[in-house]
């Protein structure tokens, strides 16, 4: 007789976790779904060159990919045959979590800490391109050549390097765009050199760097003020070192708190490849 009722109730125990493996299963498909979709539909707005659209897909996708893992292993423990791969897996996930998470924290550090102006003396100011609307200069764009513009007067004579490529479907270079920028505020014209060459930040400065030397300066023996938003600068520097600068930076004030966040996200992604690669 109790052989019969432990056998009933191992009978129920593995029912009610069949039923649970298959009521988690379905939870784990509907919201899998949900998150290609969403990925999907931003990565569509991405190529249509909505604004910013390029940050929010990855923060979307990371954070798609950290619910799906959760969501399989969450159901996989439902189930007495994976039961046992499941606790070794979610150890596996929570330590690279963790490692994850951490790391992003100490990037951000490293972010933070250098993102601020530093008065000096320099030879030269580097406006680093962040991209056009039309042919003129986007929101972020406009708050490096307004810091610029502010970090040039009591500098007298000092040029002022615009750099930026021509992007794609474009019908000006970032260059020119930013000495339209600069000239009708009344920056003298014959101090605003355009590099025009650059697709990005490296470019930028290496390009910047042989410009300054066409133009006569000793590119051994100066500083440079290189002109970026608070959450670029601190790479920017350091990409600055590698092309041969010697660089101090000005801070652009990014505008929104979205908008700050969405690239201070991006700014961890892109500065821990530079670290990598």
């Amino acid at each position: 007789m109790g052989a019969l009722v432990g056998a009933i109730a191992v009978k129920k125990e593995k029912n009610v976790k069949e039923q649970s493996f298959r009521r988690r299963l379905m939870i784990t498909l509907v919201l899998t779904v949900f998150a290609v979709i969403t990925v999907g539909t931003v990565f569509s707005l991405m190529q249509m060159r909505v604004p910013d659209m390029h940050i929010v897909f990855l923060l979307v996708s990371g954070i798609s990919a950290i619910l799906i893992i959760f969501l399989a292993l969450w159901t996989m423990s439902a189930s007495k045959r994976f039961e046992k791969a499941a606790k070794v897996l979610k150890r596996i996930y929570c330590v690279c979590l963790a490692i994850g998470l951490t790391a992003f924290i100490v990037l951000q550090i490293l972010i933070l800490s250098g993102a601020y102006t530093q008065e000096a003396e320099v030879d030269a100011i580097i406006v680093l391109g962040a991209g056009l609307r039309g042919d003129e200069p986007s929101e972020v764009l406009r708050t490096r050549l307004n810091a610029a513009i502010e970090y040039a007067q009591g500098r007298e004579g000092v040029p002022i390097i615009v750099s930026g490529g021509l992007g794609a479907g474009r019908n000006i270079t970032e260059a020119q765009a930013m000495f339209n920028y600069l000239s009708a505020r009344g920056v003298d014209e014959s101090l605003i050199w355009k590099e025009g060459a650059s697709t990005n930040t490296y470019e930028n400065l290496k390009f910047s760097r042989e410009l300054m030397e066409e133009r006569g300066l000793d590119v051994e023996n100066l500083t440079v003020a290189v002109v970026s938003n608070e959450f670029h600068l601190f790479r920017a520097r350091m990409i600055a070192e590698n092309a041969g600068l010697d660089a101090v930076g000005v801070a652009a004030e990014t505008p929104g708190a979205r908008l700050k966040a969405l690239y201070f996200f991006r700014e961890a992604i892109a500065l821990a490849n530079a670290i990598i690669f």
